[in-house]
């Protein structure tokens, strides 16, 4: 198999406790409330040339400015009040580059509309995930995701067929210690590390060889569309499923396709995370939230984190550009959100 052969998942280093303190100074710019004070945050450690991208349907934004102009601006227009909180927050090296990441939900009162997507006039919340190349202490490359699935669903307005698991506020971590200013220890670091890779490597299996890896009490935070699921069973009858709907799901080396696999992708004390822009390929073969298998073949936008215990994976976030995968399949979403009638499709 071609995961097989994947590269180690690299580790939290001092270069990475310098980069998340760099990165939590800038977190702080959102507590004000005040897009200007992000804004002047965002020039200070953003590189005039960053390359940012976004979930659909930003996707490239602009160079430089765009996680404030294309991503975040837009986000505190539309949310009233809008208040950014962060339950992860993590840092490592992977094949000679550092990385700091984060995840956890902007709220606010839904005022405006938001990518298309009509307000609420309630509190609403938005899932994030962030992912940030630092180099010399400026940020050069950027992977933000957004959950705007979980909240088209949330609203109601969700078109397709609706996922088999829990779809509502994901939590952070049981343990409240996601947020990890301090450097890491580097054997634990190591440890959460080679857990998780050598779970990954298990995947697409037909006897499922990844269920050692996970914890009796595991929770798997999906994004929305898939749902999220508590057990090893209850995450197995979703996972198998939905690992075949796309044939040949994995890294794409075997098909001959470069480009796909992960950017980022370390352990930092007991958590560990990844990042890949896209990370996952295959060819549509079965029906997907209702589409009929159109033989195209896809690329997946996907990113996780996870949290180790007792050598064992626990809990595990995962985001994944649901709108932009349905896009591929010649689905537009946001043209297709049901605001007459919110009622889910057959």
């Amino acid at each position: 198999m071609s995961r097989e052969n994947r590269p180690e998942m690299g580790i939290a280093t001092e270069q990475s406790a310098k980069n998340k303190g760099l990165y939590l100074s800038f977190l702080e710019s959102f507590d004000t409330g005040r897009l200007q004070a992000v804004e002047t945050a965002a020039a200070a450690i953003f590189a005039r040339n960053a390359q940012i991208n976004a979930s659909h349907p930003i996707n490239e934004a602009t160079d430089g400015t765009g996680y404030v102009d294309d991503v975040i601006a837009p986000i505190m227009v539309a949310f009233e009040g809008c208040t950014r909180q962060n339950y992860i927050v993590l840092g490592g090296e992977y094949l000679g580059t550092e990385w700091v990441t984060s995840t956890g939900y902007f709220h606010g009162y839904f005022s405006k509309p938001l990518y298309g997507i009509p307000p609420n006039g309630k509190l609403a919340f938005l899932r994030f995930g962030e992912f940030h190349r630092v180099e010399g202490g400026k940020i050069v490359e950027s992977q933000v995701f957004l959950g705007l699935a979980e909240l088209i669903i949330a609203l109601g307005l969700w078109p397709l067929s609706p996922s088999q698991g829990y779809e509502g506020l994901v939590v952070g971590p049981a343990t409240h210690d996601g947020i990890n200013a301090a450097p890491s220890d580097a054997k634990r670091s190591r440890a959460s590390a080679d857990l998780v890779e050598g779970m990954l490597k298990k995947l697409t299996s037909e006897n499922e060889a990844w269920r050692p890896d996970w914890h009796k009490r595991m929770v798997w935070y999906g994004p929305g569309g898939l749902g999220s699921y508590a057990t090893i069973d209850a995450f197995a009858a979703f996972q198998r499923p939905f690992e075949l709907t796309f044939e040949g799901w994995g890294d794409g080396s075997e098909s001959g396709i470069k480009g796909v696999g992960a950017a980022c992708k370390a352990g930092d004390g007991d958590y560990a995370f990844l990042s890949g822009w896209p990370m996952i390929t295959g060819i549509h073969v079965k029906p997907f939230l209702g589409i009929e298998p159109t033989g195209k073949r896809v690329f997946m936008r996907d990113c996780d984190w996870w949290r180790c215990e007792d050598g064992k994976i626990i809990e595990n976030w995962c985001m994944l550009d649901i709108p932009h995968l349905l896009m591929q399949l010649g689905y537009d979403v946001f043209s297709n959100l049901n605001t007459k009638n919110p009622v889910t499709a057959k």
